[in-house]
């Protein structure tokens, strides 16, 4: 309604299909439920790299079921360049939605040959047990490729962008849905509380007429809710009143900002029971001053320092030498749960 051409380009999965109904790639979004995109090409899910079929509209022209040449995240991008090339005098909103990287760790051969498990370095909490490294090693290889390959296309939609003389008017906001714990502390895939599983890119890049200052990096406890807000932000929009979350596209902006959160609130609602993942629910939140601390149903679980002990090796939930500490914790995290209107046991302490 403010005046852009807004597109979406890839994986959709908020239409609630189960893979249990089917397979989701070939699962049809109604248009109803995508989301009020002018053009919207996209799928519910896939984890099939090399077989990833999309559907939708461009205005009024629906879009019939057809499988993606190639490999997914090459033939995203190409569709996304198409339609930069293709554009009116509008403005541009577009979302460029990709699978990779993402498990089945698999990439073209051109970008595979590039890395060897065998020279894969692990990071310092991945356990020596054979099983863990092995499997480490192997996902990563594959998973450094995914990214490399992933870089290169955003490379791709950067020359289009400049070509078509729109890179200086442009932010480009750059994240992830989760990371992955590829054998930290014995661990895989997501849905767990630790580092690697919820630390995820958040670039806001783009045109240099836009920076504060290129390169900075902000200690700012961006969440997932906050995309939106900051979104609308750096579309000139107004945020309006019931969207819940933060702006920071001051950040990327000239211009001041307001009150920012001291921390971000972490959920795990309803586990989804895949293997390698933590199978009940929990809460935890992240703090700007550099602690974390995690509870399960009416028990602390984990507490780390990340200023001193950004692995996670030394847990001190259980370390009455720091109980004044978790208690200022448990008290901001039960303030998070007060302010969503979540329901979840807090322990005693």
């Amino acid at each position: 309604s403010a005046g852009y051409d807004t597109a979406w380009y890839g994986k959709w999965h908020v239409d609630g299909f189960q893979e249990k109904e089917g397979r989701a790639a070939f699962h049809q979004v109604p248009k109803g439920r995508r989301g009020g995109f002018a053009t919207w090409i996209g799928y519910e899910n896939n984890n099939a790299q090399y077989d990833a079929w999309v559907h939708g509209h461009r205005g009024g022209d629906e879009v019939e079921l057809q499988r993606l040449p190639g490999y997914e995240t090459d033939a995203l991008t190409d569709l996304l360049i198409e339609h930069i090339r293709g554009r009116g005098e509008a403005p541009l909103f577009a979302a460029l939605s990709v699978q990779p990287p993402h498990n089945p760790y698999v990439a073209p051969p051109e970008w595979l040959g590039r890395h060897s498990p065998g020279k894969v370095e692990l990071r310092t909490n991945v356990p020596p047990v054979g099983r863990i490294v092995d499997k480490a090693r192997r996902d990563l290889a594959g998973y450094y490729a995914m990214i490399e390959n992933l870089d290169w296309n955003v490379g791709r939609v950067v020359a289009a962008l400049r070509e078509e003389g729109l890179y200086d008017d442009t932010h480009i906001f750059f994240f992830s849905d989760h990371g992955d714990l590829h054998g930290s502390h014995g661990q895989f895939l997501k849905t767990a509380p630790w580092e690697e599983s919820i630390r995820v890119p958040c670039v806001l890049g783009g045109g240099r007429r836009y920076d504060l200052k290129s390169g900075a990096i902000s200690d700012a406890p961006v969440n997932h809710v906050d995309i939106g807000p900051t979104s609308l932000g750096l579309c000139g929009i107004e945020v309006p009143d019931w969207m819940p979350g933060t702006d920071y596209s001051h950040h990327r902006q000239r211009k001041l900002g307001g009150d920012e959160p001291d921390s971000a609130f972490l959920q795990l609602v309803v586990p989804t029971g895949h293997a390698n993942s933590v199978d009940r629910p929990w809460r935890g939140v992240v703090t700007r001053d550099g602690w974390k601390y995690v509870t399960l149903e009416g028990q602390p679980w984990l507490m780390f320092n990340l200023t001193e002990d950004p692995y996670e090796l030394a847990n001190l939930a259980h370390n009455t030498a720091f109980r004044t500490e978790r208690q200022r914790l448990q008290e901001r995290l039960a303030g998070w749960i007060d302010e969503t209107g979540d329901v979840f046991a807090l322990p005693g302490l």
